[in-house]
């Protein structure tokens, strides 16, 4: 059985009557603040109470949802950089061939020019490859006997003299280079009109002037021409430039090192010179009459 205190022991309002006391001091609360806005203090202060107390609650939220961005941001930045690696691969690819069309282009712009100032036909040719002989400078052209070439037909660039048609097949023809050691050039010097011949030492950046005498007007940097004879290369084409003279007196001729103008290991388009200047055949050679004996005296 329950016990109660008896009556004369309880104290204070009714429970109802702290109810109406405080739904009054609510309302009257509630009025004072939207009117006078006399609470804004106090919820600062209590909101700054609070706080800590909100940040440790929702750290655990927090901490997981940051491990869960973290893996899916470096799963997407993974993949990302492997996207940007493949098209930067691919960019990189289209740019080295934007540049080698636009080197080729040039080059065929300088070559129209140069078939332009040429006095002589000339067909314009593709090197295929190179000769199987790496002791040769040799290189095979796209043009052949269904183009009209024919053997001994020079071969040029925008800049000069690259070489010499020297064997031909029915779809492509091989050109030696005048760099080649076996080849030799009749040239002249701008300068001064002397003639000599430039022979080729298998080197790509040199070449040489063959029985110049010591006394030879022939000095660095004297550019050298085509000289026309024998009909082969059409005169006035340019060939090399004098580098370096040595004359030594116990030598019978000097040593003239000459460099080509022409690109001579580094074109692909040339142009190969179709007609050349018709020379006139070369006299035959009188025939030695024997010398009379003389008598023996007796």
């Amino acid at each position: 059985m329950e016990h109660q205190a008896p009556p004369f022991f309880k104290t204070g309002p009714t429970p109802l009557a702290r109810l109406l006391i405080f739904s009054a001091l609510s309302a009257a609360l509630l009025v004072a603040d939207a009117r006078f806005s006399f609470l804004i203090p106090l919820r600062q202060v209590a909101a700054a109470i609070v706080y800590p107390l909100q940040r440790i609650a929702a750290a655990p939220a927090s901490i997981v949802q940051r491990i869960g961005d973290f893996f899916a941001t470096h799963s997407s930045l993974r993949e990302e950089n492997a996207r940007l690696a493949q098209e930067n691969f691919s960019s990189t690819a289209r740019l080295q061939q934007l540049n080698a069309l636009a080197a080729e282009n040039a080059q065929l712009r300088a070559l129209i020019a140069a078939r332009e100032r040429l006095e002589v036909k000339a067909l314009a040719a593709e090197v295929l490859y190179t000769a199987r002989d790496p002791f040769s400078r040799k290189v095979i052209i796209d043009k052949g006997l269904r183009d009209d070439v024919k053997a001994g037909q020079a071969v040029v660039d925008d800049r000069g003299v690259v070489g010499q048609v020297t064997r031909i097949y029915p779809w492509h023809s091989e050109v030696t280079l005048i760099t080649d050691k076996g080849q030799l050039v009749p040239v002249q010097n701008l300068r001064n009109g002397l003639r000599a011949v430039l022979a080729g030492t298998g080197n790509d950046g040199a070449l040489e002037l063959r029985f110049v005498p010591l006394n030879a007007d022939f000095q660095n940097e004297d550019a050298l021409v085509t000289s026309g004879i024998d009909g082969i290369y059409p005169p006035g084409l340019p060939v090399a430039r004098v580098t370096h003279v040595e004359r030594n007196a116990a030598q019978l001729f000097a040593r003239i090192t000459c460099t080509p103008v022409a690109g001579v290991a580094s074109h692909t388009q040339l142009l190969v010179v179709t007609e050349s200047r018709e020379l006139p055949p070369r006299p035959a050679d009188e025939p030695r009459q024997p010398r009379a004996r003389k008598p023996r005296k007796g």
